[in-house]
């Protein structure tokens, strides 16, 4: 038995790669912390025999999925059936897709799941279904949100063991993004990583390195304004709220391995000056962790693929990855 309950794993896109990286990920993690699925358990009985996979399939509750763990994948059942071609994305599939989400923060609220580990989704399926929001991420927020509430501010944070970064703007083309950059949008997402670094991490005092957003942090204004009007100011008022935060750094020195050893987390103002780095030293072992819920959200940090789904190309690292980390946080946050 585990002193924590099991892990509760959505089931993402059916025709993307999430049934097979899942059964590869129980495979390789039988020794890890155990797991659950929301699904359909015919979906992955097919998938395996499909694959070739030596993996039993057993319909459980989330109250018996850690002792089933060891001998089969445990699924809990959504109670309706889902299937899916590999590669081929139907939007008759989305009502199972957001029904198990809906049923992961469920059960993670009531305690019945330790956290919540997302398998890849493909928006446009669900948009297609008619489904409301920007993303994943926007609905695990309302979601989290309580009756009445404002839904909480949600950061990602590209997590490996080498190298964290957060990306203040994330899916908004490059041309949006100085009019979007705030130092207050800034101050508030350096505060929530702060805050989740130090009470689901472990990170006493967590060190913040910013990036800036112009080539060498805009040389004083001469290459660009924003980090001289922007950034620091906002860097000054982390200080001053006692937050460990520093630059605004040039961007170009600011991922050697030198550089990585001074702080915890790089701050970048936009998608790729985030993503870049860490995809090219952690490809396969990324994690994506939602910051500011009120649960713990691993995922990993990949799409569906649909072009390989089915193929037998998937590679479970980062979902494996994403479950043990989800399972580290989630022991640390019962010990406290």
């Amino acid at each position: 038995m585990t002193s924590t309950p099991p892990l509760a794993l959505t089931q993402g896109d059916p025709a993307g790669i999430g049934p097979e990286i899942t059964l590869r990920a129980w495979i390789d993690g039988r020794a890890g912390p155990p797991f659950f699925v929301l699904s359909d358990p015919a979906l992955y009985e097919a998938a395996a025999s499909r694959l070739g996979l030596d993996v039993p399939v057993r319909a459980t509750s989330p109250e018996e999925a850690a002792s089933v763990f060891p001998d089969a994948l445990p699924v809990v059942p959504l109670g309706i059936p889902v299937s899916a071609a590999p590669g081929r994305p139907d939007p008759a599939t989305a009502a199972a897709t957001i029904l198990s989400i809906d049923r992961a923060v469920a059960l993670v609220r009531e305690g019945r799941a330790a956290a919540i580990v997302t398998n890849p989704i493909a928006k446009h399926v669900l948009y297609e279904a008619g489904f409301a929001h920007p993303g994943h991420t926007e609905y695990l927020a309302a979601l989290a949100a309580e009756p009445g509430e404002p839904a909480p501010m949600p950061v990602m944070m590209i997590w490996s063991e080498g190298l964290a970064v957060v990306p203040v703007t994330i899916h908004v083309a490059l041309r949006e993004v100085p009019a979007l950059l705030t130092a207050d949008l800034i101050v508030e997402t350096a505060r929530i990583v702060a805050h989740d670094l130090a009470t689901r991490f472990g990170i006493a005092a967590p060190r913040l390195a910013l990036a800036g957003l112009n080539p060498h942090a805009g040389e004083g204004g001469a290459m660009g304004t924003e980090d001289r009007d922007i950034v620091a100011p906002a860097i000054e008022r982390l200080r001053a709220e006692g937050i460990a935060a520093s630059g605004p750094h040039p961007a170009d020195t600011l991922f050697h391995p030198r550089a990585r050893e001074r702080y915890d987390v790089a701050l970048a103002m936009y998608h790729d000056q985030a993503l870049i780095p860490i995809k090219t030293i952690a490809f396969d072992e990324g994690v994506n962790v939602t910051l500011g819920l009120p649960f713990i959200r691993t995922s990993p940090d990949h799409g569906t693929a649909f072009d390989i789904a089915g193929r037998g190309l998937a590679r479970a690292d980062s979902l494996g990855a994403a479950i043990g980390l989800a399972g580290r946080l989630a022991a640390r946050a019962a010990a406290r």
